[in-house]
């Protein structure tokens, strides 16, 4: 009876292990951004993605596990020659993602190899296409290029490339002398641009600068010689005027009897102050006569003065 329950115990225990198996074996965890292609004898079944899946025991197995997340692979370096003949070294960084998991398993054989040896013949032959001097000043346009090609011929394999970043670019040292020697001379002859920019403009200044100090002494001469004249026709006004009421206040002087006495000494004082100093000054000696004598210069004086003063009455 002992022996019976053995085997019972025995023969159950194994049935659960069975079911266990069973169980573990027809249950698939698929992790995010994966998809799981299960065979079934041999030949693709069915593509299981992200979550609880269930698969036929023994039946059924996993053919291949494909990441859908985007990939960075590392292109190694390379020669290419350029359309003028030069040789350059060559490395860079292709990103990729696969889209379809069928096309990416059962179409090539390793998709990632097969992309970067697609990347490698592409990005020779783009810059084939290419001067050396392009292959610096137009680097997107290049990298644009081996995207575009490259995705047109992996679109078999299920696989979509994201972008290609060309990482460096190496020339000969030959060349990398060249250029460095150009470069010099270009800055140089910058420098040398700027410097004659620097002379024109301060040539320039210093002209402008001395015109209108010119201008400026121009303009401050021309209106000193305006003050200056009208100054100068203000005295002689002022002068004018003052030798008009002089005479005017003169003249209405010597209407009144007082004046003609005041008159006659002076013509008498200026006579005989007139013949002292052509006394002095020469040697004639005047004698008196009539016509010279004090007396009858200012009795002419006098006469003629009041004739003046009879036409004015």
């Amino acid at each position: 009876m002992e022996m019976l329950l053995t085997r019972l115990f025995t023969f159950e225990f194994a049935i659960l292990v069975l079911v266990i198996v069973l169980l573990r074996s027809s249950v698939k965890f698929v992790p995010q951004n994966r998809a799981i292609l299960i065979e079934r004898f041999g030949k693709f079944n069915k593509t299981i993605e992200a979550g609880l899946n269930f698969i036929v025991p023994f039946i059924d197995k996993v053919g291949y596990d494909r990441s859908l997340k985007e990939q960075a692979i590392d292109v190694p370096s390379q020669s290419a020659i350029t359309k003028d003949n030069i040789s350059l070294t060559v490395d860079g960084v292709l990103y990729f993602r696969v889209l379809d998991p069928y096309k990416a398993s059962y179409g090539v054989d390793d998709y990632i190899f097969a992309v970067v040896q697609l990347s490698q013949t592409t990005m020779r032959s783009e810059i084939g296409k290419m001067e050396l001097d392009k292959t610096f000043e137009e680097r997107d346009a290049l990298n644009a290029n081996i995207v575009s090609a490259i995705n047109d011929a992996a679109a078999p394999w299920g696989v979509q490339v994201l972008r290609y970043e060309i990482k460096d670019i190496v020339p000969p040292s030959s060349v990398m002398e060249a250029m460095e020697r150009q470069m010099k001379a270009e800055r140089e002859k910058r420098a040398q641009v700027l410097e004659s920019e620097g002379d024109r403009q301060a040539a320039i200044n210093v002209a402008e600068g001395q015109k209108q100090s010119q201008v400026l002494a121009a303009e401050g001469e021309k209106a000193e010689q305006i003050l200056s004249a009208e100054g100068e026709a203000q005295a002689i006004l002022q002068v004018a005027k003052a030798q008009a009421e002089a005479l005017e206040m003169v003249g209405s002087v010597a209407k009144t009897a007082q004046g003609q006495s005041a008159i006659q000494l002076d013509l008498a004082t200026k006579a005989i102050a007139a013949k002292q100093a052509i006394a002095k000054e020469s040697t004639v000696v005047l004698l008196p006569d009539s016509s010279t004598d004090a007396s009858s210069v200012v009795a002419q004086a006098m006469t003629i003065i009041n004739t003046l003063n009879t036409k004015q009455s």
